[in-house]
């Protein structure tokens, strides 16, 4: 263990017990800096599509729904000579990755009509809209079919936190999360900075690890020689420096109760969620790139505006039943079925399968999710707050977060994520029209952006549990259901294979549907070869 565990008796604190009390008090990402701070660290490993060697057998394959999960299961099952079809309901190919630009059109259960009218160029990904670093399935589609990427800015340290429901002198007020992150993590550095060097932690590290220890609190927390926190150049000035007798005056720290009374600190960690990486990707001009991409290698397989009915199945195949693009009914017969239409959906469907498998359908919830774009006049945000993508983070309901263009920088307009609301508040809002919507999120920025309303030029909502086909935004699994239902969903019911992000614990995520399918495809090769 190269000294790891040099010590695990008596009253030593050894790196592994510091680890282990790390978690308990912070979870990973406290656990994560501590082991920077003394020289260790992680790596990811890439993912890549089965095998599927061996030979198709002249087997035929029905996919039933043309997002990224079926349409990732028909260029790998094509590839490696099945016979293949696709069923999709909609007109267009890519499930939840899409993009909203000019003349894209949506009508929801509600019957609400729109046509987005953003101006040539501009765009809303409402459904999928960033890409990690490790979603290695997902990368290793956009580098073989050539669609370019560009940087996603998912934090910025510039941007505006906006909180209602705090106290103290920085309620109500728009306040930048550089600001609040030196401030709260300073003092926080100076008061640990201080026990620790006098040796007051309730077991003490060795001298060379408490060494190590203290002068990371104090790059940390940038104290001064005396561990004092006073501020720091990285939070701001109030008078940038400049040329000649332009030094510059740093702005000075907030008093930690005001910081800590504000409730702003509530958006800070010390790293941030695996999947929630500081800097992302995303395609350049818009998510359904990745869509297009898949779909011009698949495209003859699709069968558009084609709704399933029933789905039958026999000990030698599957026949679906649908109604087609005419209103005319038609059947499609299979030696297997891979089926990506979301569990929300597929329950409502006409289904021969066994009644545990029915069952397990059921054990999972999907999220109502909200998310609207409206096209600004000018890129205020840039021109007078000087603020490059990134996320305001607020706590007013129904809004949750603002988020600003990772594309266009410097243009006259730009599109911004007006709201991206999930469960109650999401209901909520999506009753309203879609012109109440968008003077709802316009309202609400006005509160963080002066000249908010005065720029807002037209929206596009989208509601994604209003959303015909989907009925949800993605798979919330609970524990009891993880448990029990979910790996009986994850294994085929006869000739019926189930995929797409629901079953996979990369919900919500292309990953998720593309590996999922990677799964199902690798299982219905198996069986092939084994026939």
């Amino acid at each position: 263990m190269s000294g790891l565990d040099a010590s695990s008796g008596g009253g030593v604190l050894t790196r592994r017990r510091f680890f282990e009390s790390l978690a308990a008090i912070g979870g990973t990402s406290l656990v994560l800096s501590g082991m920077e701070a003394l020289g260790f660290s992680q790596a990811s490993a890439a993912e890549t599509p089965p095998a599927l060697s061996g030979g198709a057998k002249n087997t035929k394959v029905v996919i039933l729904g043309a997002g990224l999960a079926g349409m990732t299961a028909a260029y790998e099952l094509s590839k490696a000579g099945y016979q293949v079809q696709i069923l999709e309901a909609r007109d267009f190919a890519g499930g939840r990755c899409q993009t909203a630009r000019k003349g894209f059109k949506h009508t929801d259960l509600m019957g609400n009509q729109q046509t987005c009218d953003f101006d040539e160029g501009q765009y809303i990904n409402h459904g999928a809209w960033r890409i990690p670093y490790h979603h290695r399935s997902t990368l290793h589609y956009t580098k073989q079919f050539g669609v370019p990427l560009e940087s996603f800015v998912n934090d910025n340290d510039a941007a505006y936190i906006y909180f209602e429901k705090g106290k103290g002198p920085l309620n109500g007020k728009p306040i930048r999360k550089g600001e609040v992150a030196a401030d709260i993590r300073g003092y926080t550095a100076e008061l640990v900075a201080k026990a620790a060097s006098l040796g007051a932690l309730d077991a003490p590290l060795s001298g060379l690890d408490r060494e190590r220890f203290v002068a990371y609190l104090v790059n940390e927390g940038r104290l001064s020689k005396d561990l004092a926190y006073k501020g720091t150049e990285g939070r701001g000035f109030s008078v940038h420096p400049g040329a000649g007798m332009t030094p510059g005056e740093e702005l000075p720290p907030f008093a930690f109760k005001d910081v800590l009374d504000s409730n702003a600190w509530k958006v800070l960690s010390s790293v941030t969620g695996f999947e929630q990486q500081r800097t992302m990707l995303q395609p350049i001009g818009g998510m359904d790139r990745i869509a297009k991409a898949f779909e011009k290698q698949v495209g003859p397989m699709i069968r558009y505006s084609t709704v399933v009915e029933k789905i039958r199945q026999s000990p030698t195949g599957v026949t679906v039943a649908f109604k087609g693009a005419d209103g005319k009914p038609g059947e499609v017969t299979a030696d297997y079925c891979v089926c990506t239409i979301p569990l929300s959906v597929l329950k409502q469907i006409d289904l021969d399968a066994s009644a545990p498998f029915k069952a397990a359908m059921g054990g999972v919830a999907y999220a109502p999710v909200n998310k609207i774009g409206i096209q600004m006049k000018s890129r205020f945000w840039e021109d007078k707050h000087h603020i490059y993508g990134g996320h305001i983070y607020t706590d007013l309901a129904g809004i949750n977060s603002i988020s600003l263009p990772s594309y266009g920088w410097q243009g006259q307009k730009g599109v911004l994520l007006g709201y991206y609301a999930f469960g109650g508040e999401a209901a909520r809002i999506s009753a309203k029209s879609p012109a109440d919507r968008a003077a709802f999120a316009v309202a609400a920025g006005q509160k963080i952006f002066p000249e908010y309303a005065e720029n807002f030029d037209n929206a596009f909502s989208f509601s994604w549990h209003l959303a015909e086909h989907n009925l949800g935004g993605w798979a919330e699994w609970g524990e009891a259901g993880r448990k029990s239902a979910y790996p009986l969903l994850c294994e085929p019911d006869g000739r019926l294979y189930l995929a797409g992000e629901h079953l996979s614990y990369l919900g919500g995520w292309q990953a998720g549907a593309i590996e999922s399918a990677w799964a199902q495809i690798a299982k219905i090769h198996a069986r092939v070869q084994q026939a």
